[in-house]
């Protein structure tokens, strides 16, 4: 640690049970957060300033309008600009603090990745917004003994709870299967931005209580909180669970499963389309959309309108169709104007 670190962080070393010993674990602790969204980004600038310099941010998305209500490391430019959230998000954070290493994702956590994205990090953090990608962390952490921490908001109530291997129940102890039925989501809900800090918050707290060597003594409880209401409450997490798949039988079917189909985004009238093996050119796919219709590109991705559907598509073949959730129409799309 050096002179500048102890009078940058001097607040939080004078903190009793951090003290200097937790904050050089800090500066030498790695994490992986995985969705740069509401969650994700409080959780990326709150550790970053709390001297967790190697961050690695994976996010598929990019940033949009309605975003920058809630989402804390984006600006009105960032959207104009339509950046990847990931990108957006490290300069923001090299913006903080100069000595970062900040490692930018642009791409879909997927089973064939996660591997290469998730391995090396102590600790990963739960910024996403569906069931199936939380399941595919929970597999990764079970299996490797790494610790994560769930996060979940809407509206104005949210939940959160540590996972850690071998002492605490997994995910899927909780919720065997994703929750069945139409869930409520930011989009048919709506959020506050109250609710998203307050979550992210806790995650990161628990975050800094594991990453500075206190992580044996972490109560393991799932916390839920209405911000409207005021209500908090908490309850013990109950102990892995017999018979769960993951913690208890060593079944990580998600971990081992193909690589996904194409999805409706959670609360969006959008599809993810990832079909192709091979990266675009996407100065050449520039110059020929742009005969049928309207675009706008910069080095991440390139967005082709042409109305009623917007396209976002990134260089390693992945588009988000907007204006429909049918599968088939969005898959169409991509292959009358990218190709099969």
């Amino acid at each position: 640690m050096t002179e500048g670190d102890r009078q940058r962080y001097s607040r939080q070393i004078l903190f009793h049970r951090l003290g200097e010993a937790g904050q050089q674990c800090l500066l030498r602790a790695r994490v992986t957060i995985v969705g740069c969204g509401a969650l994700g980004s409080f959780q990326a600038a709150a550790l970053l300033r709390a001297g967790v310099r190697n961050l690695r941010i994976i996010d598929r998305d990019y940033v949009e309008p309605s975003n920058l209500q809630r989402q804390w490391l984006f600006e009105e430019r960032d959207a104009a600009d339509g950046l990847p959230k990931a990108v957006a998000a490290a300069r923001a954070l090299e913006r903080i603090d100069p000595a970062a290493r900040i490692e930018p994702m642009v791409t879909d956590l997927d089973p064939a990745n996660a591997g290469e994205l998730l391995s090396g990090a102590g600790l990963l953090l739960d910024g996403t917004d569906n069931f199936e990608t939380r399941y595919l962390v929970n597999d990764f952490a079970i299996s490797h003994q790494i610790p994560w921490i769930y996060g979940a908001a809407v509206g104005s109530y949210g939940l959160t709870m540590p996972v850690i291997p071998g002492r605490s129940s997994c995910l899927r102890c909780i919720y065997p299967d994703p929750p069945s039925g139409a869930q409520p989501t930011c989009e048919t809900a709506g959020v506050l931005n109250t609710i998203t800090a307050t979550i992210a918050a806790l995650q990161a707290a628990d975050a800094i209580r594991i990453l500075s060597g206190h992580g044996g003594d972490l109560a393991l409880r799932i916390t839920t909180i209405d911000v409207w209401s005021g209500v908090i409450r908490q309850v013990e997490q109950p102990a892995p669970q017999p018979g769960c798949p993951a913690c208890d039988l060593g079944r990580f079917e998600y971990l081992e499963g193909e690589r996904r189909a194409p999805i409706s985004l959670c609360g969006r009238n959008a599809v993810q389309i990832h079909e192709r093996s091979r990266p675009l050119d996407l100065v050449r796919l520039e110059s020929r959309l742009a005969a049928v219709g309207t675009v706008r590109a910069n080095e991440f991705a390139l967005r082709f309108i042409k109305p009623p559907y917007e396209m976002t598509v990134f260089a390693d073949g992945r588009a988000i169709v907007k204006g429909t959730t049918d599968v088939a129409v969005a898959r169409s799309l991509y292959a009358q104007y990218i190709g099969a």
